[in-house]
């Protein structure tokens, strides 16, 4: 039997009602196993014995908890998990007040080959399935507390879009999870036919990784530019009707002296100015050999400045988790106990 854990709730009742037992007894399981977020069946009430007993005997979980836990100094925490098949991969939650987020990964490694990233340096070793990537949200120890999730891993989700789609099923619908749409934003390179199907099927909130306004440039650190140009997907966001419940961001991570120039803002305010797109300036996370660093944080608060006077709605994100390697771009399956 295939693991509970990634199923939707008519395939849950579909295995229930198989096995002869009533529709109620599908719906229990969901309702504790994905909004209560109890994963060990055997604390799940109502249940009739013996069907408690044939999952547990039955189901076969394709991940169980993390195998390692480190916390960093501002409370975030990065988890790794691994797969029966040896898969390696890692999520992070991040505290910041009231709001609990989890960031999850989407595949072991990654495959895009983005320069000064860490996860492309790793390696790609095999997409996550459904109940792989519902696992990083279940399984931690925040698990209950969780109501926010960013699909900013480990992997890009355009190239696993079936199992990201089906991912954000259970996460916003009733019969699962239950987060809202807004509650649930994915990120994407550019992979544009992965973005197209996204946005037709979801209403989740959506973030494209820019980091150059400039076409070549930005193919000299991301391939994929040369096969998907970014300024064709950035047409495509800026022609969606706007809805007050989804929202489209551009991240822009800042590089000293590489792209946080005054070319370099003026263009990228002409990108977007007069759309309801967004942008969020990240600061750079150097990796071994990279050679480069942050702009400041001056610099980016000047950005933020002059795009905001332009119209554009922009945000500068704060970095965290970067002394356990868990902030944007350090993710490569790696982690000591804690």
């Amino acid at each position: 039997m295939k693991d509970l854990i990634g199923l939707t709730y008519s395939e849950i009742e579909s295995v229930i009602t198989g096995m002869g037992f009533k529709q109620t007894h599908a719906l229990t399981i969901v309702n504790y196993m994905y909004k209560r977020r109890i994963t060990d069946l055997s604390l799940i009430p109502g249940l009739p014995v013996s069907l408690r007993n044939n999952l547990i005997n039955e189901n076969s979980s394709a991940v169980n908890g993390p195998v390692s836990r480190i916390a960093s100094a501002d409370g975030t925490v990065k988890y790794l998990f691994r797969t029966a098949d040896k898969k390696e991969f890692e999520t992070v939650y991040i505290p910041d007040g009231k709001r609990n987020t989890v960031c999850v990964s989407t595949q072991s490694g990654c495959r895009m080959g983005c320069k000064y990233c860490a996860t492309a340096q790793y390696g790609f070793h095999g997409n996550l399935n459904t109940g792989e990537i519902i696992s990083q949200v279940l399984r931690i120890k925040e698990s209950a507390i969780i109501d926010h999730i960013v699909f900013m891993g480990m992997g890009e989700p355009m190239d696993n879009i079936d199992n990201v789609l089906k991912a954000c099923q259970i996460m916003t619908t009733e019969r699962g999870m239950a987060l809202g749409h807004k509650n649930v934003t994915v990120s994407s390179v550019g992979l544009a036919p992965g973005i197209k199907t996204f946005l037709e099927n979801t209403k989740c909130n959506f973030t494209l990784s820019l980091h150059s306004p400039f076409p070549e440039e930005r193919a000299g650190i991301m391939p994929v530019e040369k096969k998907y140009p970014v300024q064709n997907i950035i047409e495509m966001l800026k022609s969606l009707p706007i809805k007050r419940d989804r929202r489209i961001t551009l991240a822009y991570v800042m590089i000293k002296g590489w792209n946080d120039t005054d070319t370099h803002l003026r263009a990228l305010t002409g990108l977007v100015k007069g759309s309801s797109l967004r942008i969020n300036l990240l600061p750079f996370h150097s990796i071994p050999g990279s050679g480069t660093e942050s702009s400041t944080a001056d610099r980016m608060q000047y950005f933020k400045h002059v795009l905001v006077c332009q119209g554009v709605s922009a945000s500068v994100r704060k970095s965290r988790g970067a002394d356990i390697s868990a902030a944007c771009g350090l993710l490569a399956a790696s982690s000591k106990s804690n």
